[in-house]
């Protein structure tokens, strides 16, 4: 005999759990949308440091280097700068949601706590991918062409942006003063990006500089924007990029890294998420 359905029987537990935890992802998401989209200052103020570095330090040094435009292989270090305002900004909200007893609204749902975790972080890659995007828009002031491949620039740019915003909750569900959360992650992104090949070269460089620009993850994320770039903006003469053993890795192993990294910050941010009251 075939079984038949009830159509008036509860949905299986699973299918019920997951529905809970994809609503809890949009809720979550949701909010730091209409969180990010309500203060246009701080989206204003958060362009102003990454177009600066671009326009006035870019066009210097270019002067300096004998008129070689310096502005075009800065650029996607720039739009590394830009993708990363959302990692702070996420971060202060979790330490601002403790205090204020949000936060264990949030712990007390009936979903598991990796959920609460990717709608932060999907939130805050949003505001990031919008914000590389604005200086994304500039494009062509710094010689590089609009181009369909641009495309491929805004979806590594949302992985970027992503890896950033985990690594800023990680961060926050580890520290509970505001002032220590802004202290460390200053500390921790400055690094972060003078060390990724976004300023200067990642090769040729001497000893240990050479080693710890090697050894960042981020040193990939910004040879890969520069690499999809349309046009070329590795224009610097000498520079062939991160190095392994006297060859470049492929592109899709140096994105692979990234997302390795996101996947682990959002791991470890899930399982201390479960610990924080």
């Amino acid at each position: 005999m075939p079984r038949t359905v009830d159509p008036a029987a509860p949905a299986p537990v699973h299918t019920a759990r997951l529905g809970r935890e994809l609503r809890a992802v949009r809720v979550l998401w949701l909010r730091e949308v209409i969180r990010f989209g309500r203060n246009r200052l701080r989206v204003a103020m958060a362009l102003v440091g990454p177009l600066v570095f671009l326009l006035i330090l870019g066009t210097g040094l270019s002067a300096v280097m004998g008129g070689a435009d310096f502005r075009g292989y800065l650029f996607p270090g720039v739009l590394f700068m830009a993708v990363q305002a959302p990692a702070l900004a996420v971060g202060i909200s979790i330490v601002w949601d403790r205090q204020s007893g949000f936060l264990r609204q949030m712990l007390v749902a009936p979903v598991r706590r990796g959920a609460l975790v990717a709608g932060l972080c999907l939130g805050g890659a949003t505001a990031g991918t919008f914000y590389g995007l604005c200086v994304l828009a500039l494009a062509g002031v710094v010689g590089v062409p609009y181009s369909p491949r641009l495309v491929l620039v805004v979806l590594e740019l949302a992985l970027i942006s992503f890896t950033f915003t985990a690594m800023g909750v990680l961060a926050a569900v580890c520290i509970r003063r505001i002032e220590s959360f802004q202290v460390v992650i200053n500390l921790a992104m400055t690094p972060l990006l003078f060390l990724s090949g976004a300023v200067f070269p990642a090769s040729g460089l001497p000893g240990w500089l050479a080693v710890a620009v090697q050894a960042n993850p981020m040193t990939y994320a910004v040879d890969a924007v520069r690499r999809t770039m349309p046009g070329g903006t590795a224009g610097l003469p000498g520079d062939t990029g991160p190095q392994w053993w006297g060859t470049t890795p492929p592109l899709t192993l140096e994105l692979g890294l990234v997302a390795l990294l996101a996947a682990l910050a959002v791991t470890v941010a899930s399982k201390r998420f479960a610990h924080t009251d």
